[in-house]
């Protein structure tokens, strides 16, 4: 985004918070004592990454690209580390990247274009909003073959998601509060160059976020104000119909378990008279939803939260030697309504990604933390704070969005860190990850590193968007990459 729309997105994130404060009173669920793990994650950052031949590596703390650099024109270069951009692609870009592999071989990504709708539209004009298609089939020169503007794909928000197995693209109609509810699914699976519509229809009851069932039958839309998460038969995605809603929880991203049973809420927390609290993790068993049995219900199973919680944006599903995981994702910081909202304040925690144990999804708790040195407070005290698009209100040194390759043994993770620019992590231990490659491509007035990054593990790529400078393929060297992925 450029600077001349920061009053319109300051007025835009105050109200966001505040209508989803208002409506996080209106009804409580059950479950509201949620409990802290008393063994909290020490507030240490991860070791530097170990740069190899040919890199550019940051010249100190560990996520900054400080104001020094832009000044001399070394920011503009990139900071590379174990990576290297392949391609990409130009323009404006918003939270979701995906890869689809069609039946005729074709390979392709699929982004969202604008973050803000409309300010998209203002900023960027009639290409502002909408779902680039882009054939992938050489990554050194991406071809973008059309943009979705049905509804749903027009104001996606945070919603746009891919079953590659049923080659359906879907997301429903949101913005940073809630939308009408309309979902889109696309057909991708003949030729994903060319994506057709099978539906458009108001089954969606709110939107902003969303998540798949494993078999891609069930499609989960989550809003932020109405307290509700949807569950949306696509059995036939012709004929979407809504099963059920489940109420009393401010859902953000969700995601479920491989077997389809356990839905994983970031839940964004009731409120008190200042602050969003008690937010954090909720799990859900949802199998009766799963089984499609009559008048189907979610059943609270557990409630989570941590010391140094922001904003919980997603969890992700992962499995690594038999015991099963979240890459539980934050945003922002944590953020106090009147007077002071939005205001930079080094003591409050910045945004992360964290690892969740929930092998037994009725005792989650924490196992690490995938903290860089640029979040740690005495380095947010420092000089930090003055670097470019550091006190971004809908920006900084903070995550927002992280993706894994594969859902068994995934080996490595790949985050948004939105002005660190794209962040690897191995978490092949997940007690000891550690980060082992990055790549960052800052514009004049620093990097939009938001979006949810996709994986092309054919060619040891990774696809990610960075909303000042647009859509990288960047790619993996070997020698971090583990064998077998």
């Amino acid at each position: 985004m450029t600077t001349t729309s920061s009053a319109v997105r300051r007025l835009a994130l105050a109200a966001t918070l505040s209508l989803g404060l208002v409506a996080a009173t209106l009804v409580v669920g059950a479950g509201d004592e949620v409990a802290a793990d008393k063994r909290q994650v020490e507030q240490v950052a991860l070791p530097k990454a170990e740069c190899g031949e040919g890199s550019r590596p940051e010249p100190g703390i560990a996520g900054r690209a400080p104001a020094a650099d832009y000044a001399s024109g070394r920011a503009q270069q990139g900071y590379t580390c174990n990576t290297r951009r392949v391609g990409g692609l130009p323009g404006g870009t918003g939270y979701k990247v995906h890869r689809m592999k069609d039946r005729q071989g074709n390979v392709c990504a699929y982004y969202d274009v604008a973050r803000l709708f409309p300010l998209g539209l203002l900023e960027q004009g009639l290409g502002g909003a909408g779902v680039a298609v882009v054939d992938m089939n050489a990554p050194r020169r991406p071809v973008r073959t059309g943009t979705l503007t049905t509804p749903a794909m027009l104001s996606p928000h945070e919603s746009l998601s891919l079953h590659r197995g049923r080659g359906l693209l879907v997301a429903v109609m949101g913005t940073l509060t809630t939308g009408p509810g309309v979902i889109d699914v696309y057909d991708v699976k003949q030729d994903c160059r060319n994506p057709r519509l099978l539906s458009s229809s108001p089954v969606g009851i709110m939107g902003h976020e969303s998540g798949f069932s494993p078999d891609g039958k069930t499609f989960y839309a989550s809003a932020m104000v109405g307290l509700t998460i949807t569950a949306v038969d696509l059995s036939n995605p012709r004929l979407p119909r809504t099963l059920t809603t489940i109420p009393g929880v401010l859902g953000h991203g969700v995601r479920t378990s491989r077997d389809g049973r356990t839905l994983y809420v970031a839940d964004l927390g009731s409120s008190s008279s200042e602050r969003l609290t008690n937010g954090g993790l909720r799990i859900y068993d949802v199998s009766e939803i799963q089984d499609r049995e009559p008048a189907p219900r979610a059943r609270e199973i557990a409630a989570y939260t941590w010391p140094d919680l922001a904003i919980p944006q997603v969890p992700e599903p992962m499995r690594i030697k038999g015991r099963d995981y979240l890459l539980m994702v934050d945003e922002f910081t944590e953020m106090a309504m009147e007077p002071e909202m939005g205001e930079y304040d080094p003591t409050r925690p910045p945004a992360i990604a964290r690892i969740i144990d929930v092998t037994d999804p009725t005792r989650p708790r924490q196992v690490s933390a995938l903290r860089l040195e640029v979040h740690l407070e005495k380095n947010r005290r420092g000089p930090q704070r003055d670097d470019p698009g550091a006190q971004d209100l809908l920006g900084g040194y903070v995550s927002h969005y992280c993706s894994v390759p594969r859902y068994r043994n995934p080996g490595l993770v790949a985050c948004g860190y939105i002005g660190s620019g794209l962040r690897i992590f191995d978490v092949r231990t997940p007690r000891r990850p550690r980060e082992v490659a990055y790549f960052n491509k800052p514009g004049p007035d620093g990097a939009s590193a938001f979006a949810q990054p996709a994986w092309d593990r054919e060619r040891r790529q990774v696809w990610y968007t960075d909303g000042k400078t647009g859509f990288h393929a960047v790619r993996i060297a070997k020698r971090v990459w583990p064998k077998g992925l």
